[in-house]
């Protein structure tokens, strides 16, 4: 699923990709939980399963962040208003709903992570706000939540997807659309900086063509300069960029399609000084690639899927774990009638592009499926989530489940 597809996934298109049956008795999404002892070593489980049980959440999208050792996420659907909601969870399986989004002007349908500044989090969310083109906000651990900007005005960027990243106080990302026409009928994306007091700050609009277009990614800060990617689903095969904070982009590779891969959904990680990501489309089988790429723009195919037995089409950033990189696939794996394309799968590659599947995805009832999340690294720990999977639950068309949050350990 390309990052178009994803952002359709927040308006309700998903209901009709939905199938399969079944009920777990997982954790419900009042914070009730069966007995059960915590992750021990080389082990996967699910830690919840979302149901939508009196106003829970459904379809976790985002990135977990972890606050003293409890874990805070968003649901892009769900809650009291229909348009998501902020949760934490213990990783002794304990989850809070303990904010709903999308009571206007409030931020909606967020699928972007939270990052972690002085205790505060803050994030994006891709619908609401002022004009409803998406938000930044803000929220305490205790659920209290601020709308710091409102993306849509003339000429600004709308709908972000992409996670925050926070460079000396001044918080940079990106949003998928807003900024220049360029992209057929279109507009192609932008560059910005905010304030944590909600002070915004256009840095560069994306033209499409050889300069990239549409960006779903978060942006890595290397010493000063941030690194990103582009989708270019409407404008081009996707690019690697690099930008100032002054707001000087420069295009470091245009992907290419076939063996280069194509559309990289993901941002990326820097081990050593050279940047590694993952494309959702291309490579030998086109099922997606891992890749590398230097700060001066050599790019270099570490790994192509090949769908079943293996993943296909990786969304989620990288994530280093001792030189090893982890990351999953949205499908692939191996065949299972829970899900079309395959449920997905955790693998690992190393920076030489040895890669193994670590963990596929069943699907309905009893695991997760089509993880789009980055994973995150607790004390060794690997925690999750998937847009599927889990007991049938009580939204409209869920019948392969609403999502869950899952824990792995190397």
């Amino acid at each position: 699923m390309g990052t178009f597809a994803r952002y359709a996934l927040n308006t309700g298109a998903a209901a009709a990709l939905l199938a399969g049956c079944g009920a777990l008795p997982l954790s419900s999404s009042k914070g009730q939980t069966a007995a059960q002892p915590p992750i021990t070593a080389s082990e996967y489980e699910v830690l919840h399963a979302f149901r939508d049980i009196k106003g829970g959440g459904v379809y976790p999208q985002a990135r977990l962040v972890n606050v003293n050792g409890t874990l805070y996420g968003t649901t892009t659907s769900g809650g009291a208003y229909g348009h998501g909601t902020f949760y934490s969870i213990t990783t002794t399986r304990t989850e809070q709903v303990l904010y709903s989004f999308g009571k206007r002007p409030d931020a909606a349908d967020p699928s972007a992570g939270l990052i972690n500044v002085n205790g505060r989090l803050y994030g994006t969310a891709a619908g609401g706000g002022r004009y409803r083109g998406g938000t930044v906000y803000s929220i305490t651990t205790t659920g209290t939540e601020k709308v710091l900007y409102s993306f849509g005005g003339p000429g600004d960027g709308a709908t972000p997807l992409a996670p925050l990243v926070n460079v000396k106080g001044t918080l940079y990302g990106t949003t998928y659309f807003g900024g220049s026409t360029g992209c057929g009928s279109r507009t192609c994306g932008t560059i910005f900086s905010v304030s944590t007091t909600g002070n915004e700050r256009l840095l560069h609009r994306f033209a499409g063509g050889s300069d990239g277009a549409e960006p779903s990614a978060g942006l890595l800060d290397v010493n000063g300069t941030l690194y990103g990617t582009t989708t270019g689903v409407f404008g081009g095969m996707g690019t690697v960029f690099s930008v100032t904070a002054a707001g000087k982009e420069r295009v470091l590779h245009r992907f290419g399609g076939g063996s280069d891969g194509l559309v990289p959904d993901a941002g990326l990680v820097d081990v050593d000084g050279t940047l590694y990501g993952t494309t959702a489309n291309g490579g030998a089988s086109n099922h997606g690639t891992v890749f590398s790429v230097t700060t001066s723009g050599r790019e270099r195919v570490l790994y192509s899927f090949t769908g079943e037995p293996d993943g296909s089409g990786p969304e989620a950033k990288l994530i280093d774990a001792n030189h090893t990189l982890y990351g999953t696939t949205t499908y692939g794996g191996t065949y299972s009638p829970r899900c079309d394309f395959g449920c997905g799968t955790i693998f690992s590659v190393t920076t030489t592009g040895a890669e193994e599947v670590v963990h596929t995805f069943a699907g309905a009832p009893a695991d997760g499926s089509k993880p789009l999340a980055d994973l995150i690294d607790v004390k060794g720990t690997l925690y999750g989530t998937t847009d599927y999977g889990g007991p049938r639950c009580n939204h409209r068309g869920g019948l392969s489940g609403c999502g869950t949050v899952f824990a792995f350990t190397p």
